[in-house]
């Protein structure tokens, strides 16, 4: 049934604006009709907000505020801070307390929701702030993957297992094969940056240097028994020639195949100078043929240039020192009695020591040269011809057998300034000497790898004369 529009109770006209009496129907100046003035409304309506349908009447919801009363605007709340009704007008119960955050959970995940450090954006509902930096492992099964977090709560990385390398930037991810973390994509240093190594008395240290973006040099150390049971120690350094193709893998190669041949004849009772001459001879060999691998075809083109690289090394037996060298690479000897001369006991395989040995110029001369370093002999597939140096020493004295890289001896040259670099107790702790010694290239400026290896010289028997 249709209902009779209410009078309106308005004090004037809405046409001609006229005074109007309580209980007109009608305007006495112009004749309106007053029974089509809609009724005032007892309330403010309530707007629809993106297409929203106002809550029906019956529901007790906040009063809205405009200010806080001090002229600031009043708080704005999140839905869950209020409390609500179900449709029966029945208020809600209380949401449950946030399960408590794991001590490694980050503070912000912890946070209550709709706090701003939930991890919930607001102006696009439902979307993360933060996003795990690494996703769960395939390779994991479903025993053991970790339980579901929390959709606010950053996935952490899964820690290594105990075999595996950790990074060294966030100790908590992977490396992978590639020598980068799979949790901060951090590049771990090289292997070979920094290597060091103690056999028996023996002991070598290798180090990138101040300048070189990768170490070539490399080395091998050992000790065996002759065939007499008498102890017999081996050092072999090598440095890869940096204008040839894979220096740091001929220098590798060759370091391996002579200390494995030297280590290998001796005890077979072949004599160490012989066993010297045969294992450079095995090492030329081992570096000829990266020659031939793929990787060198595709890295030298179009610089035909086959891996090179330096070789020196030294045997001590009872009584016996024996070196062999190729290219530029040196031993020096230095007694444990520090009254008696050092020595250097190898010639370099360069222009400078060419033009000395044929009287062209004075060392000092030669050496100051800008060609003074240029190789004249090498092992590798387009060497000109091999030719192994090798030469015995008998020492009437205890010492220190130095074989060292030109990364260490361009700062200490000469045999006195290679003693005075050396601390006295060398042959006691060989490998804080072979330490102090890197640290000694590398505080002069670490242009070059620097490689060293000492080998104690036991004092020979009484009556053992020089050779």
């Amino acid at each position: 049934m249709s209902q009779m529009p209410q009078q309106a109770a308005v004090p004037k006209c809405p046409s001609c604006e006229e005074p109007l009496e309580s209980g007109d129907r009608f305007c006495g100046a112009c004749g309106y009709d007053l029974s089509v003035v809609p009724a005032r409304p007892e309330d403010s309506p309530t707007l629809a907000i993106n297409g929203a349908v106002p809550a029906p009447d019956g529901v007790d919801w906040p009063v809205a505020r405009d200010s806080d009363g001090h002229g600031h605007p009043a708080p704005v709340h999140a839905a869950a801070e209020l409390p609500g009704t179900d449709s029966g007008g029945s208020p809600l119960p209380p949401p449950p307390p946030p399960p408590a955050a794991p001590p490694s959970t980050p503070a912000a995940a912890a946070a209550p929701a709709g706090s701003p450090a939930s991890g919930v954006r607001f102006d696009r509902p439902g979307e993360p702030d933060e996003y795990p930096l690494q996703a769960p492992d395939p390779r994991l099964t479903a025993e053991q993957a970790p339980a579901a977090a929390p959709a606010a709560v950053p996935r952490q990385p899964a820690a290594p297992a105990a075999a595996e390398k950790v990074c060294v930037a966030c100790r908590a991810g992977r490396v992978d094969d590639d020598g980068y973390c799979e949790n901060c994509g951090h590049a771990q240093p090289r292997e070979r940056d920094h290597m060091e190594q103690e056999s028996g008395p023996i002991a070598a240290v290798s180090d990138r240097g101040l300048r070189h973006h990768r170490n070539e040099d490399a080395f091998s150390v050992g000790c065996t028994a002759l065939p007499d049971g008498a102890r017999a120690q081996v050092a072999i350094v090598c440095d890869g020639v940096s204008s040839a193709t894979r220096p740091d893998d001929a220098s590798l190669a060759a370091s391996r195949a002579a200390g494995e041949s030297l280590l290998g004849a001796l005890p077979r009772g072949t004599h160490p100078q012989q066993a010297m001459h045969d294992a450079i001879l095995a090492a030329s060999h081992a570096v000829n043929a990266l020659a031939d691998e793929p990787a060198t075809a595709r890295e030298q083109a179009p610089h035909q240039n086959a891996p090179a690289c330096t070789l020196v090394g030294a045997v001590v037996t009872a009584g016996l020192l024996v070196v062999g060298w190729v290219g530029d690479s040196r031993v020096y000897w230095v007694p444990a009695d520090r009254a008696t001369p050092p020595a250097r006991l190898t010639e370099d395989d360069s222009w400078a020591a060419q033009m000395v040995a044929a009287g062209l110029m004075n060392e000092a001369e030669a050496y100051a040269d800008e060609r003074a370093h240029a190789i004249t002999g090498w092992l590798g597939a387009d060497a000109y011809e091999l030719e192994p140096h090798t030469a015995s020493f008998k020492p009437d004295r205890a010492g220190v057998v130095v074989v060292c890289t030109d990364g260490l001896w361009n700062y200490a040259e000469s045999a006195e300034e290679m003693a005075e670099a050396m601390p006295p107790d060398a042959a006691d702790r060989p490998l804080h000497a072979a330490r102090v010694l890197v640290g000694h290239a590398l505080d002069g400026g670490g242009h070059d790898n620097v490689t060293v290896a000492l080998l104690p010289f036991p004092a020979p028997p009484q009556g053992a004369g020089s050779a």
